[in-house]
């Protein structure tokens, strides 16, 4: 990281942004070509791996692409707020962020998409409730996870 000053190590506190903010931006790549999409998601930090969940449609263009290559980055960000200056150069950008990488892999139990739909129910309604879903929602529902190989932050305060 160029701007070590900035840099955030502690790993909690990255886990503090993440849990905080509730968009994540992944970014694929079909044939060479970027494909980036902004999507709600859950956590799960257990063992020193970073898991996040997703779901969608059965099908799509991130899905298909996912199918083919499932390398994937991630950014989520938030606390973004505008410094102002006197002149146009003093102006800046206060924010935390995450950005890291992994794979991404379909889930395709029905466990496996149930505890990943609690997780992003979680994650998005701050409630500590565990959720139940039909057969019906889990047949019609994609759920997918990114198991993060690293991840780092950074902050402008």
């Amino acid at each position: 990281m160029r701007r070590k000053d900035r840099e955030i190590t502690d790993v909690k506190e990255m886990l503090n942004i993440i849990n905080k903010c509730k968009v994540c931006r992944i970014g694929l790549s079909e044939n060479n070509i970027p494909y980036v999409i902004p999507l709600n998601y859950g956590c799960n930090y257990e063992n020193d791996l970073l898991t996040l969940y997703f779901h969608s449609a059965l099908e799509g263009k991130k899905l298909d692409i996912i199918k083919i290559n499932n390398n994937a980055c991630f950014e989520i960000y938030c606390d973004d707020k505008l410094i102002e200056g006197e002149n146009a150069c003093d102006y800046g950008y206060a924010y935390k962020s995450i950005i890291g990488f992994g794979k991404i892999f379909i889930l395709e139990n029905k466990e496996e998409k149930i505890f990943g739909l609690n997780m992003l129910m979680k994650h998005q309604t701050e409630k500590k409730i565990t959720y139940s879903f039909t057969e019906e929602q889990i047949n019609n529902v994609c759920v997918y996870k990114l198991t993060a190989d690293a991840f780092t932050g950074k902050q402008k305060q």
